[in-house]
């Protein structure tokens, strides 16, 4: 056999041959980020606050991932963890809303869209609540106005700083009137903590948008935003069918928001937890040195008692269902 019929019959068998399939990455070894495409070992992007070491592009977290950013191992103390949304519209689409509460609830480990709490920053006692875009795009419901609502009302009677970090999609439409009152219902309590003079930052992050940009977002005392982060209240292809105008390319960019006086600082995420400490370090009170000792004897990972009776409240008004606890 000549060298020239051997390379024909390699070439022959090879296209005979069933293609390989391409390599696959390591499920969760490797991250490849969406704006610029590069491939980072998922260790590297988590040191750094999972925001790409190529392109700087911010890949979304989970609010358990935002929390341990913020806050100070072991003075973690989330507050009002057990309460439940209901279904009094009885609404269903192409699922029963509550069959898709319990969906989402299997899929995140959540009750609801946000968590809260209050813990330390390099030592410095905050107020947090931390919204989740897994759970319904973040939407907000009668839980997540009440958790906030609850959470600010706290940090009024404990002198403490509030900090928001916004992600949601807007107001969630299965719950119909009651989640648009949220928007007042956590106004109110936002008004009450300023008359307090007491600090309240939102952090806005990629999307902030509907029902929460038109309320608590933007009634920070500062308000900081992500790089790139989508905000803005209706959708773009609506506001140009509305206005008859084409907008700019970068509307409703943290960036345009910034130029245009809605946001007063964009923070990246790996500067975010010193930059609110410096912050919240400037306004502090002289009163307030630490967490109260009452707060502090509950130890970290407490679930401290609410009671619904305290708040005016009653459960069919707002819809939610609190679970007793221990």
């Amino acid at each position: 056999m000549s060298l020239f019929d051997w390379f024909a019959n390699r070439r022959k068998s090879a296209q005979n041959s069933p293609q390989r399939p391409e390599r696959e990455i390591a499920d969760g070894l490797w991250l490849k980020c969406e704006a610029c495409g590069a491939l980072t070992y998922t260790k590297d992007l988590q040191a750094n606050q999972m925001v790409c070491l190529e392109c700087g592009h911010h890949i979304p977290v989970s609010s358990e991932e935002r929390i341990q950013q913020l806050i100070d191992g072991n003075t973690w103390m989330p507050i009002n963890n057990t309460i439940k949304a209901t279904d009094p519209l009885k609404f269903c689409d192409r699922k029963a809303y509550s069959d898709r509460l319990q969906e989402y609830r299997s899929k995140t480990g959540l009750l609801d869209a946000v968590q809260t709490g209050i813990g330390n920053m390099e030592t410095e006692p905050v107020a947090l609540g931390v919204m989740d875009f897994r759970f319904m795009g973040g939407s907000m419901g009668s839980v997540v106005g009440e958790k906030l609502t609850r959470l600010i009302e706290k940090a009024t009677q404990e002198s403490l700083p509030v900090v928001i970090v916004c992600a949601s999609g807007g107001a969630r439409m299965q719950e119909g009137m009651l989640s648009l009152m949220q928007m007042a219902k956590i106004s109110g309590a936002l008004e009450q903590h300023r008359e307090a003079k007491l600090l309240y930052i939102p952090v806005l992050t990629h999307p902030t948008t509907g029902g929460v940009t038109a309320s608590f977002a933007m009634l920070g005392d500062i308000i900081i935003a992500e790089p790139k982060a989508t905000i803005g209240f209706a959708g773009r292809r609506v506001i140009e069918q509305t206005v008859r105008e084409k907008l700019p390319e970068n509307f409703q960019t943290s960036e345009y928001l910034l130029e245009h006086g809605f946001v007063d600082v964009i923070v990246p995420r790996t500067q975010l937890k010193k930059t609110l400490v410096q912050l919240i370090r400037l306004h502090k009170p002289l009163s307030v040195t630490s967490i109260s000792p009452k707060l502090l004897e509950a130890g970290p990972h407490c679930h401290l008692p609410y009671k619904t009776e305290q708040h005016n409240l009653s459960t069919n008004e707002n819809n939610i269902q609190v679970t007793p606890q221990n």
